[in-house]
């Protein structure tokens, strides 16, 4: 479980398929403190530790994740969200976030304001996931406000602070993001669905 409250970047030093898995090892400020075996978020996508070096780890996506989320296209020295998993103890300064990658989307968008940036975001709704206006979504593995909500887009907001210390600056019109909707969110679509179809 998370929050989507980036702790810090990780830069992306080593890539290896190995059959239909992808090996990222990955340089950052958290990785000498990591344990093998424990879960930390990249880019939003829950990942196990499976490998230590020092300023390094090593994280497996499997073949369904590259499938399904925009680790695939990693390159070395690409910048990565990452988030260790959520204490019990602490503060939920975002919104809960299960690490589990619904779908991915392209930036249609990218508005530079006065001391703030817009991002717009296309989407499949076929899938069935849908955002609402002051609603939360994680991208890229961030929580963060819906300040603008289509059938099938979106637009968040982003403060100085998030754009610096996150993968964000990196975007561009055509950029692939990883999306996790809200999971109340998603329990109610399924109900409201459910029950329609029950109805017919």
């Amino acid at each position: 479980m998370f929050t989507g409250i980036i702790e810090t970047l990780g830069e992306v030093t080593a890539l290896k398929q190995e059959q239909g898995n992808l090996h990222i090892t990955i340089k950052s400020p958290i990785s000498a403190a990591l344990k093998i075996d424990q879960s930390v978020a990249h880019n939003g996508v829950c990942l196990t530790v499976v490998a230590l070096d020092h300023e390094l780890h090593t994280v497996t996506a499997i073949e369904e994740t590259l499938q399904k989320t925009n680790l695939g296209i990693l390159v070395l020295g690409s910048l990565v969200n990452l988030e260790r998993c959520m204490q019990l103890n602490g503060r939920l300064d975002g919104h809960i976030v299960q690490g589990h990658v619904d779908q991915t989307a392209v930036c249609v968008s990218r508005e530079v304001l006065d001391g703030s940036w817009v991002f717009s975001f296309e989407y499949d709704a076929s899938q069935g996931n849908v955002t609402v206006e002051k609603g939360s979504i994680t991208i890229n593995g961030i929580s963060l406000t819906v300040v603008d909500s289509k059938a099938t887009r979106f637009s968040v907001a982003i403060i100085p602070y998030t754009y610096e210390n996150t993968n964000m600056k990196q975007i561009e019109v055509g950029s692939l993001v990883n999306l996790e909707f809200d999971i109340i969110g998603k329990y109610i679509a399924k109900l409201v669905t459910r029950q329609a179809s029950k109805s017919l």
